[in-house]
């Protein structure tokens, strides 16, 4: 094994938007508010609670309330979170491709291990995935290259070996500190921000470019 292919969950992997957009609108309504549409909500889902707090609710994590507010989101969340999460198009077919030719895949998420462990074992990579860090496997989250670090220490690839394939800006930057090649995920939750601006080393306009990207980088790749 020479080659470890890490992806981001939300927004990469899994459309997991649907769930956390119910679960964001479940919080207007403790307030008496009407609930927002998918196109308001969805651009924040890979920002996970803080990110659809404060497009629901105009809360940041200075905010007082803040806290409660963010507890109540996640156990709403915990409670749906199986409903309508599912693989984007093209990705079962990804992964079947990356182990037909013996290439190693991982999860790296700043999603809670939690939540992201039962989800990715609900559409059925949980298991096939050779490492899975979640936000609170190490003292640090993405930007921060540490959990990509601690990927490829539990792997044992040198992180030169690394790709690591992200729908958020803080993907490319954690994947650039830890020093392993970036795709940014174009189809994912970034449409309020151009993924060509990341400087990533390629962009997936769709689930179906990866393969082209990773098989290109894998042979250049040597050893």
């Amino acid at each position: 094994m020479n080659h470890l292919i890490l992806f981001d969950f939300d927004g990469t992997l899994a459309d997991t938007a649907p769930d956390l957009v119910a679960a964001a609108n479940r919080q207007r309504a403790y307030h008496g508010l009407d609930p927002l549409p998918d196109p308001a909500l969805r651009p924040h889902a890979s920002q996970g609670a803080r990110g659809l707090l404060k497009a629901a609710l105009g809360l940041e994590p200075q905010t007082d309330g803040y806290d409660a507010a963010r507890q109540r989101f996640l156990s709403d969340y915990a409670q749906i979170m199986f409903d309508q999460a599912h693989l984007f198009a093209g990705i079962a077919e990804l992964l079947d491709q990356l182990e037909q030719h013996q290439l190693a895949w991982g999860i790296v998420t700043n999603k809670s291990e939690a939540l992201a462990r039962p989800i990715a074992r609900h559409l059925g990579i949980e298991a096939r995935s050779l490492v899975t860090v979640g936000g609170d496997t190490t003292p640090h989250i993405k930007p921060h290259p540490e959990p990509l670090l601690h990927a490829a220490r539990q792997a044992r690839i040198d992180p030169g070996r690394c790709i690591y394939i992200g729908d958020d800006e803080r993907d490319v930057l954690a994947g650039k500190a830890a020093g392993m090649a970036t795709v940014a995920a174009a189809y994912g939750y970034c449409t309020l921000d151009d993924p060509t601006r990341w400087q990533a080393d390629a962009v997936a306009q769709a689930p179906g470019d990866l393969w082209p990207i990773i098989r290109q980088w894998a042979a250049s790749v040597h050893g």
